[in-house]
């Protein structure tokens, strides 16, 4: 780990002792202010996110409506048009933390939130195969600094055994994105020919609207870092900051050399391939869930719905898991627990065929979906919260996100229509980048232990692991 002026310090931290500095703070309640800072905190990035998320794999459903027939698109053109969103959204996250700390997260989380709903909107509106390229392009700019963003605004609020939950509450606005984006697609898909529009072309203008509205309210809504909340008083801020252990690590400019310095710790590095390996299968399920139910024989409308089926088992069993990871203070043993549940999906999907399994191959797509986003969101948190001061979250959110999202990169090619309907080439990709994360996994959590045993640290341990 490191201070914010650099140097190198102990991996694991004590405990703060919430304690110290008691009597200025005595007239606190802390289970209060911490509500308080739920309801302020998560609700407008939850909202963010599922415009974020649902613009970006709304394409998916368009695809299932005729997309491809009225732009022309040939051979894996629609692919090409999936993969350009990661392009910008890979490069620009690192700077686009930076910029965010220097603008204020409410100022340029709003900004990202406004651009890429224009973009939305636009996509409405191609008539080709550039123009197409041309929006999701932008719509990658400007949501590379979502993700990474609100992940490292709220890792400042709270303390580690209540980060877990948070953390999946904002996550579930991925899952939340899929659910609901089944069900608007299904009632869109009966707006088809409405003002001489398909109904795919309507789905990107309702959605983009909608975004430039949230994107307006947010610039009000969305709360700063902790010091600079003018919502809580003086003595609230300092106590917020203390609570969550950071007040500790004066804040400065991160230049190339603080970029560097971070790559030294093998265990940094290893936190994105952790998330590379889940992000596969988490875009592979997005983007192509309707495609691979379509293929089981059902209409536009029935495969829409179907697609919510796997986001809802998903998200009951991130709430679980949160709950449990938060309780026993543990994360490992539950990024495991996901894998191997994405593992037994993938394992199923890849020998078992034929429309007389068709309950078996969905009740294996659930597994899959419920399995990579459990272990993705106990992944993030773990990682994060092992990273400490605005340092080394700053460029470490950045850096697990932005490069776990080449998988992104790696998923929009898994499903091709050339392998349908057995998809066996995109199974067999998916199940070799969740057998990386389980590898990085277990590497990560070794050197975890190794630098516990050598710190010999006793308060606040079992957080890290």
């Amino acid at each position: 780990m490191a201070s914010e002026n650099g140097h190198a310090h102990h991996f694991i931290e004590n405990e703060l002792d919430d304690s110290s500095g008691s009597g200025s703070w005595s007239g606190i309640d802390e289970k209060a202010l911490v509500r308080r800072i739920d309801l302020r905190l998560l609700p407008i990035l939850f909202i963010v996110y599922v415009t974020a998320f649902l613009d970006r794999v709304n394409i998916s459903n368009a695809l299932t409506m005729g997309l491809q027939k009225d732009l022309h698109l040939k051979g894996n053109q629609a692919n090409i048009a999936l993969t350009i969103f990661f392009v910008p959204y890979v490069l620009f996250e690192v700077p686009s933390n930076i910029l965010m700390k220097k603008l204020k997260p409410h100022v340029w989380l709003s900004i990202c939130t406004i651009v890429f709903g224009i973009a939305m909107l636009g996509q409405g509106f191609v008539k080709n195969f550039s123009q197409i390229m041309a929006t999701r392009f932008i719509l990658g700019l400007a949501e590379a600094g979502i993700f990474p963003g609100c992940f490292y605004l709220i890792s400042f609020w709270y303390k580690r055994e209540e980060s877990q939950k948070r953390f999946t509450f904002y996550w579930c606005s991925v899952l939340f994105a899929g659910m609901f984006g089944g069900l608007l697609a299904s009632a869109i898909a009966k707006m088809n020919g409405i003002q001489g529009l398909h109904n795919w072309r309507w789905i990107f203008i309702l959605e983009g609207l909608a975004t430039i509205l949230i994107g307006i309210l947010s610039y009000f809504c969305i709360t700063d870092f902790p010091e600079h909340a003018q919502w809580l008083t003086t003595e609230e801020r300092e106590f917020v900051r203390h609570r969550a252990g950071h007040d500790k690590t004066p804040h400065r400019p991160i230049d190339m050399k603080d970029v560097a310095w971070f790559f030294t710790d093998p265990k940094r590095i290893l936190g994105a391939f952790m998330y590379w390996g889940i992000v596969v299968p988490v875009y592979s399920y997005s983007y192509f869930a309707p495609t691979i139910i379509k293929t089981y024989g059902y209409s536009v409308i029935q495969t829409q719905l179907r697609s919510v089926i796997p986001f809802a088992a998903a998200l009951v069993g991130c709430i679980i898991v949160a709950w449990a990871s938060d309780t026993l203070r543990i994360r490992m043993p539950f990024v495991l627990f996901g894998l191997a549940l994405a593992i037994t999906g993938l394992g199923i999907l890849m020998t078992v065929h034929g429309h007389h399994h068709l309950k078996v191959q969905f009740g294996a797509l659930c597994l899959v979906a419920m399995g990579a986003f459990i272990s993705g969101i106990v992944i993030v948190c773990w990682y994060v919260m092992n990273l400490h001061g605005h340092l080394e979250r700053s460029i470490g959110t950045a850096w697990m996100i932005s490069f776990g999202n080449t998988g992104g990169i790696v998923a929009t090619f898994t499903f091709l229509a050339t392998d349908a309907p057995y998809y066996k080439k995109g199974y067999s990709i998916c199940m070799g980048a969740i057998c990386l994360s389980v590898v990085s996994t277990i590497a990560y959590a070794a050197l975890v232990w190794r630098e516990r045993r050598s710190t010999r640290t006793v308060a606040g341990v079992s957080y890290s692991l």
